[in-house]
């Protein structure tokens, strides 16, 4: 072949063989290198045992294939010849009308958005791709769509047991008549039904001829799809053809992004939170961040400590943990409490709420939580209007579906996008009796002259978020003193 050509052909549905000079396959692997968020810290770097990057074009010329758009836009920018051989199919062709006729066959309770038919158009047309739609979109009204229309058999993938329950009953509420079978810890993983839907956890052990039964897979909450664990569950998938992972947040990383692409497929945007909630498909949300400074004379004790020491002594500090407990009664309708530390912050947050709540009910959520106890605490919040749940950031910052939720608090420090904007969507979902939604950031400044502490920085990440995505907030400065500190004055 041609000295600046490149011929891309596919092995199978998770792989694809690039063939190429051997300078331009030199620049491939350069383009598809990428460092890991956060190398600097990982052991293995540190020990020089690793150099921290991900090579996703290796020695065999070969690639994921859901990045074949990305060796084409490579090609385009050096003005190389890039072709595909009679292996790779072109695109389904699939209209939007048909999508809607096709819709109106399943007699859904309620007409799709156009949103969610133009995303299930894309997924249809394409065979492949992840789908960015943010939390309270109705991603899994896609995802049935998407069984429905394949009616072959379909696994679908989620990252917690509360999920499972939570798709399959969506699926009732959508008219399936059939069973969808659910696959948890301990449940058998042989079954005859059409789809089934099952945690990661469950199934990433099994070996590569029991994935063989599956020809489409779907991955829900698909930004936590960058884990080996994960990886392994798409890459036993040799021959499942229709591949499709829907998410609300990527965490903006790049090795991120493409490994998501190498699975499934090209990112696709839906549609955005903010237009959904100028639709008023979901509902009015403001964001009161209250930034707590400490006195000089505390400030200048920790300039010494590193990261894992500063945020110890956050969570782990009594006046602060006060100002939490008063901030959490003193809020109108039903408030989740996110925490991140279970025994030094969670446990204690929740006695502190719990003996002064009176006859208010307060929840608490960890991983040590039974998955039916979750369910009934959702449950029991969607019927109230002054329940109280501290609950730790991965068992309710990701895919729970609460409606009656007005207020959210972060009470511990963070800068990841996806932990932000999948909490923030614990309160966008409308309810009849909740008018607006309000998340309250607490951060913390423990500035000394110069030098800015560790998660007031964090803090400017998560504002930067907001500005992104448009919404509104609102900054609030709060001395913490000797005495618990009154909340009065912000809410």
């Amino acid at each position: 072949m041609e000295p600046d050509s490149v011929l891309v052909s596919k092995l199978d549905e998770v792989l694809c063989k690039v063939k190429c000079d051997r300078s331009i396959a030199r620049e491939l692997v350069d383009y598809f290198t990428f460092e890991v968020p956060g190398a600097k810290f990982i052991p293995a770097v540190r020990n020089k045992f690793w150099d921290g990057k991900i090579r996703l074009f290796n020695a065999n010329h070969t690639l994921y294939y859901g990045l074949i758009p990305h060796v084409a836009k490579f090609c385009k920018q050096r003005e190389y010849n890039f072709s595909v051989d009679e292996t790779i199919e072109p695109a389904e062709n699939f209209s939007l009308k048909e999508a809607n006729e096709f819709a109106d066959t399943l007699n859904l309770p309620f007409k799709p958005r156009d949103y969610q038919l133009e995303a299930f158009t894309y997924a249809v047309r394409n065979r492949r791709g992840v789908l960015l739609s943010p939390t309270a979109s109705g991603k899994s009204l896609i995802i049935y769509l998407l069984t429905q229309w394949y009616g072959s058999r379909t696994l679908i993938i989620v990252p917690t047991i509360s999920l499972v329950h939570q798709m399959s009953g969506d699926f009732k509420d959508y008219g399936y008549k059939d069973e969808l079978y659910r696959i948890t810890g301990g449940v058998e993983k042989e079954t005859t039904e059409q789809v089934v839907v099952s945690t990661w956890q469950s199934i990433y052990k099994m070996p590569k001829k029991w994935f063989e039964q599956f020809d489409v897979v779907i991955g829900d909450e698909a930004h936590l799809f960058k884990s080996k664990s994960l990886t392994s569950i798409m890459s036993k998938l040799t021959d499942c053809k229709y591949r499709f992972g829907l998410t609300g947040t990527l965490d903006g990383a790049q090795t991120h992004k493409l490994v998501l692409e190498g699975l499934f497929g090209p990112v696709k945007n839906v549609v955005k939170t903010k237009t959904l909630i100028e639709q008023k498909h979901l509902s009015q949300f403001k964001i009161k961040c209250i930034v707590l400074k400490y006195p000089e004379s505390v400030t200048k004790d920790l300039t010494k400590y590193n990261y894992a020491d500063e945020v110890d002594w956050i969570v782990t500090n009594e006046q602060r943990n006060k100002f939490i407990t008063n901030l959490s009664l003193s809020l109108k309708g039903n408030s989740l409490i996110l925490f991140q530390f279970v025994e030094k912050h969670g446990k204690v947050l929740f006695d502190m709420i719990k003996n002064k709540a009176g006859d208010r009910p307060v929840h608490y959520v960890s991983g040590e939580t039974n998955a039916t106890i979750r369910e009934e605490i959702r449950a029991i919040t969607e019927t109230t209007t002054d329940g109280i749940i501290v609950a730790s950031f991965g068992t309710f910052s990701t895919g729970i579906n609460i409606r009656n939720l007005h207020n959210i608090v972060f009470t511990s420090p963070s800068k990841s996008r996806i932990r932000t904007l999948q909490s923030i969507g614990r309160g966008l979902r409308k309810a009849e009796n909740k008018d607006i939604a309000t998340l309250i950031d607490i951060a913390d400044d423990l500035t000394h002259k110069a030098r800015n502490n560790y998660t007031i920085k964090h803090f400017a990440e998560r504002v930067k978020i907001y500005n992104e995505e448009g919404f509104d907030y609102k900054i609030y400065k709060v001395k913490i003193h000797e005495t618990p500190v009154q909340t009065n004055t912000i809410f």
